[in-house]
């Protein structure tokens, strides 16, 4: 089904509506989703001040120069934690690697569990005090109203409410504040080279908080590329590929791509903050027998978040 625009649903309804309210919210999502695979959401949970605090100790860091800002790319973590310096991801499918920086923060176990073991520790830069704190903060807001947008879905889905609960709790899930730095020169850029190249994300669901300018774009079933803009207290949220492999396509990963500004405001930076909901590496990604039927055989071979996670690290050149 193509689509014009992205629409907006309210997360309050689901947290705190009558019943009427949260299964208007379940269906809400859940055709937003299989229809486009974006929503745009609106009283999502993270406080405006956690949010400011973030993004001042974000653009702080990226605002450090190069070679201290190096200090923090840790070789042999495939950019799991810490910085990744400009240019190095490309999507997959493309060798020219985006015109962007990043950093990834990961899980942060606080319960005992032994799954702590499998992450690398996290790592904050010293220059910037504030940025873990933030860093910490924001993920673990995100990482609560992904978890509610994922008990709506089961509902969606006739599965039992919290059936991603256990599977989310601790697991891989990495915020990634990105850093799409000025181009002074915009014939300097290598050719074919954008923001972030068209893609689709490898995860559950993705929650993109508070982009500094536009360029958001999602690609409709006639090839034509939609933008993406919330209001500055909204969300964006899109379905992610282990999601669509889990439902047989029935829930849409669609590509989308942040695009380069004119060459008039190639020199303004962009921010964004995108929290990639993951599951635990042991999650089974196999099909749900809900999902397939007759007109809907089943699509994808059994495999596990954690193995269709190398998979596609390695694909984007994360992972050698």
């Amino acid at each position: 089904m193509s689509f014009q625009s992205i629409p907006t649903v309210d997360l309050n309804q689901y947290t705190q509506g009558s019943p009427a309210e949260k299964a208007a919210f379940v269906k809400s999502l859940g055709d937003s989703f299989s229809n486009i695979g974006f929503a745009i959401v609106d009283n999502h949970g993270v406080p405006q001040e956690v949010i400011d605090g973030a993004y001042a100790a974000f653009k702080a860091f990226f605002h450090l120069p190069d070679e201290i800002k190096a200090k923090y790319e840790i070789e042999g973590l495939a950019g799991q934690r810490g910085y990744t310096s400009k240019g190095k991801e490309h999507a997959k499918g493309r060798n020219v690697g985006d015109l962007k920086e990043f950093y990834h923060i990961g899980q942060i176990v606080q319960d005992g569990d032994p799954i702590k073991n499998e992450y690398p520790d996290n790592v904050f830069p010293d220059e910037v005090p504030e940025f873990g704190e933030y860093g910490v903060a924001i993920y673990q807001s995100l990482e609560r109203s992904g978890m509610a947008l994922l008990q709506a879905i089961a509902e969606y889905l006739e599965l039992p409410v919290h059936y991603f609960d256990d599977k989310i709790h601790n697991g891989n899930s990495i915020l990634r504040p990105i850093h799409y730095f000025p181009i002074e020169n915009p014939d300097e850029v290598p050719d074919g080279a954008v923001r972030a190249a068209e893609h689709e994300d490898i995860n559950l669901i993705t929650l993109l908080i508070g982009a500094s300018a536009d360029g958001l774009e999602a690609q409709n079933t006639d090839g034509q590329w939609i933008p993406a803009k919330p209001l500055p207290h909204q969300i964006v949220i899109n379905v992610g590929d282990m999601l669509q492999r889990h439902t047989n396509n029935r829930l849409k990963s669609t590509t989308h791509r942040v695009v380069n500004p004119p060459r008039e405001k190639m020199s303004e930076p962009r921010f964004s903050v995108p929290f990639f909901l993951h599951p635990k590496s042991t999650m089974d990604l196999s099909v749900l027998d809900s999902c397939v039927d007759v007109t809907h055989p089943r699509a994808y071979d059994d495999i596990t978040a954690g193995e269709y996670l190398e998979e596609r690290l390695r694909e984007i050149g994360l992972r050698k």
